[in-house]
């Protein structure tokens, strides 16, 4: 393969790579757990936080919500870091690991 073949197949790359990031950007991403439910976008910032059956909860258990908003935190982000990988993954498999 000759250098200028080689530099455009990079090009097409990159630009294929940019477009995957802004995907995932722009995707939501939903994490649950019993009582909290969480929308994180692709970029890992928090949208929003709603609690499900309010009316079930004890007010004064603010430990066990807390735990629920990490457990359905952590459920989100392990969608995105999924995505990502799969995403993502062939790209780094031909720049041979170095993403």
């Amino acid at each position: 393969m000759n250098m200028q073949a080689l530099m455009q197949q990079a090009q097409r790359m990159q630009k294929d790579m940019e477009k995957k990031q802004n995907e995932l950007k722009s995707t939501e991403y939903t994490g649950e757990s019993q009582l909290v439910k969480v929308v994180l976008m692709g970029d890992k910032t928090l949208k929003s936080v709603n609690f499900k059956n309010i009316n079930s909860l004890d007010k004064e258990d603010i430990e066990m919500l807390q735990d629920m908003i990490k457990i359905a935190h952590d459920d989100a982000i392990k969608k995105i870091n999924a995505d990502l990988k799969a995403k993502m993954g062939p790209y780094a498999e031909q720049l041979g690991g170095l993403m």
